[in-house]
């Protein structure tokens, strides 16, 4: 193994992590190299056992490995067994700790650069898969008043929302059916969309979960989307007077995340967003 901390996925290649991973790393002195390991699904159990080796600090794990990695590690963190996903493997003396920042990074994006705090809102949450576990249960931790799940299949955010309903916290699951979203996504403060829609390269590039006729002028606007930097959605935010907010955000901050728990050591957020700022600009 060249390096004691990096990220996995397959592909790989796309990946912008070690950019501002390595900032991260150099402003602190830390002699390491952020490395991208493009590791095929057999090969995964053999890769994740190397991390156990002595002096081995932590993996960032992307797709298609954060469901698969969760039998291969010693513990999961609550965050990691509610959201059903590992994005973050730890070496602690021999021991692998699978955790998941997904929801935290979330958090941050939208309090640190997006000025917003959700204790207490109305909530809406566009999709069902990952990245919707993931936000949904940030949202739970952080005492949202309402949240509402839309999915194109029903039966997909019935189950999601069963599964994180708890005491008072029941969330309401509905299809994208405009009258449907009418109902629900005027009296938001916070719109997340973690659907496809909109999506460079995907199969709706100019499609949005909801348009700004019905969008609240006093609505934050989260797009889990980050190509295009501006979505169809976060236009149709804009538009509606609304803020918007683009899902970099939210990966850069659940790599910081992940940095501060391998590292034990604050990061350097604004060299971490410069460094990929920088990067996005010159690609």
């Amino acid at each position: 193994m060249s390096s004691n901390i990096g990220v996995m996925g397959h592909p790989i290649g796309h990946t912008k992590s070690p950019v501002f991973q390595q900032a991260g790393l150099d402003e602190l002195g830390i002699k390491e190299t952020f490395e991208a390991w493009d590791v095929a699904p057999e090969d995964l159990e053999a890769k994740v056992a190397t991390f156990r080796a002595e002096g081995f600090i932590a993996a960032c794990v992307t797709l298609p490995h954060k469901q698969a990695v969760m039998p291969l590690v010693d513990e999961l963190t609550e965050a990691a067994e509610a959201v059903g996903a590992v994005n973050w493997i730890f070496n602690r003396d021999g021991k692998l700790v699978g955790h998941n920042t997904d929801g935290t990074g979330f958090l941050r994006a939208l309090k640190e650069k997006a000025g917003f705090d959700p204790e207490g809102v109305d909530a809406v949450v566009f999709g069902a898969g990952g990245a919707a576990r993931a936000i949904v249960y940030a949202l739970k931790t952080t005492g949202v008043a309402r949240l509402t799940i839309a999915n194109r299949t029903l039966e997909k955010a019935q189950i999601l929302a069963s599964e994180f309903s708890e005491g008072r916290f029941k969330p309401t699951a509905i299809g994208m059916d405009r009258d449907e979203l009418a109902n629900y996504v005027p009296y938001a403060t916070l719109l997340v969309n973690t659907t496809s829609l909109g999506m460079a390269g995907g199969p709706a590039e100019l499609a949005t979960p909801a348009t700004a006729d019905m969008i609240s002028a006093d609505t934050v606007g989260y797009d889990a989307v980050y190509a295009p930097p501006e979505t169809k959605f976060l236009r149709e935010v804009e538009e509606a007077g609304g803020t918007p907010a683009g899902g970099m955000t939210m990966l850069v901050f659940q790599g910081i995340e992940g940095f501060e728990m391998a590292t034990g050591k604050s990061a350097p957020v604004d060299i971490m967003f410069a460094a990929i700022e920088k990067a996005l600009r010159s690609s």
